[in-house]
């Protein structure tokens, strides 16, 4: 009788070491299944985050070309205009007008986005689809060596204009402390917001 008894309890010890046995290789089995899934997933996120990081060079590309076009389409639309509002303002003739004029000279260049000349008068026009008034800084800076880029202006009173759709009031405010005149679309096509206060 001790013996079955034993016999059974060593049936019973056999049986959970099968079974624990058992589970632990379920264990190892699915923890090897999740160990193949982390490492999936992680091949796969470091994919996704490859295919992000071509995805927004290419939207930063794009968006770029956009705002530099934009930037030419707000010069292409504002220098035909630019004649007729000089005449109809200051009843000046223009007799040059050209559209981003660029010189080198050694190592520093000069970009303009549009120069229109009268007989005594030259106008540089600095255009923005949006003009913030942090860009008259840069604009008064690179007036001050205009003449040194472009001599052939010599000698002509040098008048700073700034351009853009719509002028907010702080930027057109500040282009008169400088003493720039604002040019902006309006009813006229394109009108000077300060010709009142800027004496060229």
């Amino acid at each position: 009788m001790v013996e079955t008894v034993l016999e059974k309890r060593v049936d019973r010890l056999e049986q959970a070491l099968m079974e624990l046995a058992y589970q632990s290789r379920k264990t190892e089995i699915e923890l090897d299944r999740l160990s193949k899934e982390m490492r999936d997933f992680k091949d796969e996120m470091k994919i996704f985050k490859n295919e992000m990081k071509v995805f927004k060079d290419e939207m930063n590309r794009q968006w770029g070309n956009l705002a530099n076009r934009l930037g030419t389409i707000t010069e292409d639309i504002v220098a035909p205009g630019i004649p007729s509002a000089i005449k109809r303002t200051f009843d000046l003739e223009l007799e040059d007008l050209s559209i981003r004029r660029r010189k080198r000279k050694k190592e520093r260049s000069r970009e303009y986005d549009v120069i229109a000349a009268t007989k005594n008068h030259v106008f540089v026009v600095d255009v923005k689809s949006s003009y913030r008034p942090e860009f008259l800084e840069i604009f008064k800076e690179s007036l001050e060596d205009f003449f040194s880029f472009f001599p052939e202006y010599e000698g002509k009173k040098l008048v700073g204009v700034i351009s853009s759709f719509n002028l907010a009031e702080d930027v057109v405010n500040l282009a008169t402390k400088y003493s720039y005149l604002a040019l902006s679309m309006s009813g006229d096509y394109l009108t000077f917001l300060n010709d009142d206060k800027v004496k060229i």
